[in-house]
Order: C-alpha cells, then structure tokens, then sequence
C-alpha cells in the first residue's frame, strides 16, 4: 500500500508519531470488529502472522531475576569465584614450563556441582587434539611437542598443606582442549572445593604463548599457559567451547598469586604487583620504579647500557631468580622473561605505566611507555578510569594480545604502528578484561567494542591521520563492507564457525555499524555515555549480548531493535533509491513531490541533498520510523520557483552502505 503523508504549511511531511497514530487508530478500529472470544476481558490480541519487518523484536533471551529487561544485573545475579595459587619454573635449556596451582573454586550458583571444566588452551597444538587442524599454522621446530602433560589432579588441602601428598586424586579425563574433573563430593551452593593440578608444556615458536632468540638468549611472552577454570552461569551452565585459535577466552574472576621462577640474568614481568621487589631487584632499580610512579617523564628501570652487567641483579643471587605477583579480581594473569629487557617506566594518576623490549626495538619503543600512558588516560576518560596497578607493554615475538594488565606488541616499524597495537590492546584492559563478556561465542563483544572506542583515541592522538590502513578510519569505513557481507554469516556467529572472514566480521563490521550508529543515527555524547554505563554496569561480570544491546536501548532511550537486528542478527542490506520526482508550479512555488522506496531489507533514516537552481543547498533528514509504513512513499517539498530542486541525491556524503548509489540520485532534464 502507498501512503503519502500530509503537507504541513511549512512543506514538510507529517511527523512519523502523527502516521503512527493514524496507524493504532486504524487497528483499533479494526479490533472493534473482531468476534468477541478474540478480544473480550482486556485479552492481548496476537495476530497468527510471524513479523518479519525489520523492526521486528531481537530473539533475545528473556529477562528474569538474573539479568532485568533494562539491561542491568537482576536482583538475584550470581558468578562463580575462582582464586589460583601457582608455582612455576622456566627451564630455557629445553624451553619448558613446569607448573604447580592450587584452584580455589567457590559456588556462588544455586546449582550442586558433581565436576568442573578446566581449560587446557595449550592442548590447541597437542597431538591428540581430535580438532589439531585448527593449529597446523602453530607447528614448530623438529622436534617439538605440543599440549601439557597433566602429571597431578587431586584434592587440596585447605588446613594441612603438608598432608598433601595423601590427597584423594580425582578421576578426570581430557578432551581436547578441555579436561573434565570429577569431584569427590557434590558442591553445594555457598561451598568452596580446592583442587591441584601439576602440569608442564613447551613453549611453541609461534603462539600466544611464544619465544624468539635474542642477543643474550631468549626472550619468552607467556599467556594461556595454566590450566584454568571454565565459566559457568547463569545464561548458559557451563560454557565448554573448545579452543581453536580465534576465540581467545571466557574466565571467572578472582585473586591470583603465581611464582616465576627464571635464570638470574632474566628480567621478570607479569600481571599484578611484584610481592618480593627486596629478592629480585637492586635498591637502585626499586628506587627508580618507585619515582617512576610519581613521575610524568620516562625513567629507565634498566637502561640500555645496564644490560647484562652484574650490578643489574641483586648481589647473593644463586642461578635463578623466583620473582612473586600477585594479582586481585582478575580473570588471568600473563608474563614475560628476557635476558635482555630495557625496562621503562613512568606514571598516571597512581598507576604504573612499564614498557619492556629488547634492544632491537630501539628507537622507536623508546616511546612505548608514554604511548601506553596516553591511550590508558584516554580510555579513562571515555569508559571509566583504569581499574588496575599497573599497565604493561612488552614488546615480543607475539604479534598482538591482551591479558590483564599486560599486552604483547610486536610493532617495531614506526611510531605510529606501535601506536596502532597499543591503541587496540589496551583497549582490551576495558573489554574484555574489566566487562568480562564470552569472547569464544561473541567476539564482537571485546573485538569490536574496542576497535569502535579506538576510533576516538587513535584520532586523539593522531588528527591529521585518516586511519583506514590501521582499521580506525571515522569517514569511509563503509566502504569496506562488501566483502564482509556473507548471506550465511552474522556478527552474531560463534567467532570459531567458520572460515577467517567470521574474525572479521566480529572486529570490523561490527565496529563500522557502531561507527555509523554514533556518527549518523544517535546523538554521539548520548552514546558515549551509553557505552560508559554498559562498562560500569558490568565491571567484573559477565554480560551477555543480551545485556548489551538493552543497556545501550535503555540509556538511549530509543528502541533500536531495527538496528541491532539489521547488523548483527542478519546480513541484510542497504538499498535506497529515488524512483522519481514530480513538480508543480503555483503563484511562485514549486511542490517537489520525492518519490523514494528501499530495495532491500535494511532501513535506516534517509538523508536528502536537494540543490536549487539559483546554487542554494539544503540537508532533509527522514527518520527511520517512515518505513514502518511500507517500502515505498513520497516526500513533499516547497520551495520558491528560483530554487526549485534539479538535483537530490540520497546520502550524499555517502555514510551509509548503500550497495546501489546509481539509483540514488535524480537530475531535473530542461
């Protein structure tokens, strides 16, 4: 059915609330006349027809006592704890770790647990990994041999530590890169159960975990290492997708003290607070850290020419050195070693900003402790301040990664690709680290909420660069869209289904819709803010997508379902055309009539650029809501015979990704 809104005076449609009203009015009507079991004791009305709109409701899960229609935690919202104690020890010569960890596991469900899931993330390059075709690009030298070798699982002590060694082993078995721990008596809500786990594994060339030679030995960047805890919630139970490489991870939150123990001549850096500074370091290196602190310009720890030289290591040291950290509310803790780290340090607002790198990645890492500064400052400003410490850039053989406190850059090239990697990943301290969403089913969650907010700190810090080689381009990023649209994948995908495009669609796509919804559809300070409670909100929980699209609708204040469903549940696209224009002439006006429609299914507000025949220009916004009212409809326009339209064209600053722009514009012909 055609509709035409009315002319106002002022020759402007009839606002879309007006249309909407003629519309409830017209169903009303129609209600009246239906058989009275249909509509008799204030019984809701449900037609049988399934909406297929485009603004149809999300499929999202209903709201309960958990997790509230608003988008906030429910009154009744619960996350499990889970608190590690670990010792390990680097052996260089064979490039092994070997690790000891004590998991505190607390119920904080209303649920009786008989076993717990752990996560064995370095199992990806195992042999007996049934889905190793996933790491054929992680293989290694001859030689090597991937995945732990899980020596002890057993009860821990709580009280009599030197009783251990007569704990009651528990039966478990290994799956890939899961193992299946069963206990030896049920959990109940509001108990605590400690389990042991002695486990050991090589450190691959290539990996989140990795290793590369340096001029004194080699430098190791040391993630996923220990066995951990799955989550289990609310939403889902237990949360048991297997590791394949893309999907990075999805933990509980809890304290974590963990025990490094090294060569003497290596250099020790982790998440966390180092816990013995008087052991492993020299007076003069605890006295620099603790000016550095307090300080807004950068101050060697160890400066290039103190490498390898006896006075950078305490005196009394035997072989090795056993550096502690402890970390409070983390969901997991990284580290790094080398023989030969520069250490840099300097400060914001209490928080200790370090940069570690080997000699070759001078000069242009010699900058990476201010840049780390300044985007940890930005981020701040923008979601919340910064809620740990410390913050850490290592530079090493891992090309990008986060963990908490800690990221791995191995930018080298110039000022502005360190910059780049560092924009990105310590984005990541907010998401996923602070809002601790499933990054294995959803990660567009973490992915691409960073690489929409790095858009503003990249262009903080750089102006006068476009961004779109480093991904943090504001105008153009729609261009990139054709090839990231797939009728068979949407953002909302499991990150690991799929071929490599499905990685991309989660931290580009994903990004470039959240790009568009601030700078073309929704008030940008409006939506800034939204994203601001979305983080404080969920600080150390766990949101679902759910969460997320109803925290930003409810801080809005605007229903966009036909947005979220468009871009993230769907593949749809975007066609607006101008069939035609008709004109009319009267006592010195000219009535434009704009004759407009979609051919696709997406909708989005339509944006008219009308230009006069005497040079004059003029901007026309349509909302969204006009295509409630169907596909197709007709502008009205009135302008004076001298500046009647020859030319309009639809999104003429080309915002939006319009798959077919020659349909786009019409030309008045003499």
């Amino acid at each position: 059915m055609f509709l035409r809104p009315s002319v106002t005076s002022s020759g402007q449609g009839a606002p879309a609330h007006m249309a909407l009203s003629l519309r409830t009015c017209a169903c009303a009507c129609i209600l009246a006349f239906l058989p009275g079991p249909l509509r008799a004791q204030g019984q809701e009305v449900r037609l049988a027809l399934p909406d297929t709109s485009p603004f149809q409701p999300l499929p999202l899960r209903s709201p309960n006592a958990y997790r509230t229609a608003a988008g906030t935690p429910g009154p009744l919202y619960w996350q499990q704890r889970v608190d590690y104690s670990i010792q390990a020890e680097l052996d260089t010569a064979t490039h092994r770790i070997r690790g000891m960890e004590i998991i505190t596991y607390t119920n904080h469900s209303p649920d009786t647990l008989r076993y717990l899931w752990i996560q064995l993330d370095q199992n990806l390059g195992s042999a007996d990994n049934p889905l190793r075709m996933w790491s054929q690009r992680y293989e290694d030298e001859e030689g090597f041999i991937g995945g732990y070798t899980v020596d002890v699982v057993a009860e821990a002590s709580a009280v009599e530590p030197e009783k251990q060694a007569l704990a009651r082993p528990l039966p478990h078995r290994v799956d890939g890169t899961l193992m299946q721990v069963m206990l030896n008596e049920p959990l109940a809500p509001g108990e605590a159960t400690r389990v042991e786990i002695g486990w050991e594994f090589q450190v691959p060339l290539f990996w989140r975990t990795s290793r590369q030679r340096v001029d004194q030995g080699w430098l190791y960047e040391v993630g996923q290492w220990f066995p951990r805890l799955c989550v289990y919630d609310d939403a889902r139970g237990w949360n048991t997708e297997p590791y394949t490489g893309h999907g990075e991870f999805y933990l509980e939150y809890g304290d974590i003290d963990y025990a490094i123990t090294a060569p003497a001549p290596y250099t020790v850096t982790g998440t966390g607070i180092l816990q013995n500074p008087e052991e492993v370091l020299t007076a003069q290196q605890r006295r620099r850290l603790s000016l550095a602190e307090r300080s807004d310009t950068i101050i060697h720890v160890i400066s290039p020419e103190e490498i390898g030289a006896a006075s950078s290591v305490p005196t009394g040291v035997g072989e090795t050195r056993t550096w502690r950290f402890r970390a409070e509310g983390v969901r997991d803790v990284a580290w790094a070693a080398a023989p030969d780290f520069i250490w840099d340090a300097t400060g914001w607002d209490g928080i200790l900003i370090q940069a570690l790198y080997p000699p070759s990645g001078l000069p242009v890492w010699s900058r990476a402790a201010e840049e780390t500064r300044f985007v940890i400052q930005d981020y701040s400003n923008r979601l919340g301040r910064y809620p740990y410490p410390t913050a850490i850039n290592v530079h090493g053989p891992v090309h990008g990664m986060e963990y908490p406190m800690v990221v791995f850059c191995s930018g080298q090239e110039s000022d502005r690709h360190l910059f780049v990697c560092a924009c990105h990943e310590l984005g990541h301290q907010w998401f996923p680290m602070t809002v601790g969403s499933n990054e294995r089913l959803f990660g567009w969650q973490d992915e691409g909420l960073v690489n929409f907010i790095g858009i503003s700190v990249f262009h903080d810090r750089l102006p006068d660069d476009d961004g779109m080689e480093a991904g943090f381009a504001p105008d153009g990023m729609v261009e990139w869209l054709p090839p990231l649209v797939n009728p068979e994948h949407t953002i909302m995908m499991p990150i690991d289904w799929g071929p490599n495009s499905i990685y991309f669609l989660h931290t580009v796509k994903s990004a470039v819709a959240l790009n568009l919804l601030r700078r073309e559809i929704v008030d940008s300070v409006a939506l800034d803010a939204a994203f601001r409670e979305y983080a404080t909100r969920w600080a150390f929980k766990h949101p679902t997508p759910a969460d997320f699209f109803r925290t930003i609708d409810d801080a809005l204040g605007k229903d966009l379902s036909w947005f979220w469903g468009s871009w993230f549940f769907r593949t749809d696209q975007l066609d607006f055309a101008i069939d035609s224009v008709t004109q009319s002439e009267s006592e010195g006006t000219v009535t434009s009539e704009i004759h407009f429609s979609r051919k696709a299914r997406m909708v989005a507000p339509v944006d008219f650029f009308i230009q006069g025949a005497d040079g004059t220009e003029q901007h026309v916004r349509v909302p969204v809501e006009v295509w409630q009212l169907g596909p197709s409809h007709a502008y009205p326009l009135i302008t004076s015979t001298a500046a009647q339209p020859i030319r309009i064209e639809i999104d003429h600053k080309r915002a939006f990704p319009d798959i077919d722009r020659e349909n786009n514009t019409w030309v008045r012909r003499e």
